[in-house]
């Protein structure tokens, strides 16, 4: 039944009317400072599309919103898939609203590369935090950035802060490459590992260690639990032969059970202990400079490479490069230096 027969055109009017307003760059931001969910998730669709007349917009708010932005702690979240990601975040940020921390969950989503779609699950996996007053949770779709680290996230961490959110809490993918991304944007960087199931990662297990700040064995419970207290010996032991952090900081080991709720709050302590302790030796400011510093950098190269192949020149020569490249013609090197000059005029 078609409903708009019984909505009077004056009604219709101050709805359209009340549609346009909730979109303008003053009542979102207005909406983001008083903690307007709506307001905000409005504001970080608007971030996430790549319509440049929403990015203008999205720009305008993020500047408004920076000189109000909350005192923060920023923590990233890594582990294979099937470590207990969701779980773990969902009594974590419980424990943390209880405190009467105000918590914004940023999951990214892998993208399907065959369908370009992302299923979006972690307000399912969620549900008692999804329901807490005092949280907020966006999943966003990864998308072609690399390792699923959304190009946005960071944009969007500065409107969550602005809107309230002392703890901002960022979920990778856990493929692997996301990691180095989510490090350069957080101020704690938390690696939540399992007992006895091996690791898919020994690629870069290096590496990733090298970037924790913990590692916490999760899934502590039941059958696991003497494997769980084996595995927090031998990280402890591995950790020794890595390299001492800048700051002087000692990674932790330490276990947990999310589902069971045990070991949560030894983690947070960590936490509040790496900042007190970073605070006054004046690392945590020095840390996050750098990483504007970085996604300064960061952010250039991003808007040279879309302008270079938005470029109606480069658009209308480059699919021939690749032809001459692909079929020995020409080598890869001379190609991109002629699309490059091509730009340049």
């Amino acid at each position: 039944m078609n409903t708009s027969k019984n909505i009077s055109a004056e009604s219709a009017s101050k709805i359209r009317s009340f549609r346009r307003e909730t979109h303008t760059t003053d009542s979102l931001t207005n909406g983001i400072l008083k903690g307007d969910k709506t307001a905000l998730s409005r504001a970080i669709t608007l971030i996430e599309s790549t319509n440049a007349t929403h990015t203008k917009q999205a720009n305008e708010i993020i500047e408004r919103c920076l000189t109000h932005k909350t005192k923060s702690i920023r923590i990233g979240i890594t582990g294979v898939p099937g470590v207990g990601k969701s779980t773990f975040i969902e009594s974590f940020g419980k424990r943390l609203t209880t405190e009467g921390h105000k918590v914004a969950v940023l999951a990214v989503d892998p993208t399907s590369t065959v369908t370009r779609g992302s299923i979006l699950g972690d307000k399912t996996r969620m549900e008692e935090l999804v329901k807490d007053a005092n949280a907020f949770i966006r999943p966003s779709p990864s998308g072609s950035s690399l390792g699923g680290v959304a190009r946005k996230t960071r944009e969007t961490i500065v409107l969550c802060e602005a809107a309230g959110y002392n703890i901002i809490l960022i979920e990778t993918v856990g493929v692997g490459q996301s990691e180095t991304a989510v490090h350069s944007m957080v101020d704690f960087f938390l690696l939540l590992k399992l007992a006895g199931a091996g690791d898919e990662l020994q690629g870069i297990k290096r590496g990733i260690m090298e970037m924790a700040d913990a590692i916490v064995i999760n899934k502590s419970d039941g059958d696991n639990i003497q494997r769980a207290k084996k595995a927090r010996v031998e990280f402890a032991r591995a950790l020794h032969l890595l390299k001492t952090q800048d700051n002087g900081w000692v990674p932790k080991v330490l276990a947990c059970s999310a589902l069971e709720d045990t070991g949560i709050k030894d983690v947070w302590d960590t936490i509040e202990t790496y900042v007190a302790t970073n605070t006054k030796n004046n690392f945590f400011n020095t840390k996050r400079q750098e990483q504007n510093k970085y996604w300064l950098l960061q952010t250039i190269e991003d808007q040279l490479k879309q302008q270079f192949y938005q470029d109606k020149k480069v658009k209308a020569q480059l699919q021939e490069s690749i032809d001459a490249v692909v079929n020995n013609k020409t080598s890869p090197f001379a190609a991109a230096d002629k699309l490059l000059k091509l730009h340049s005029k």
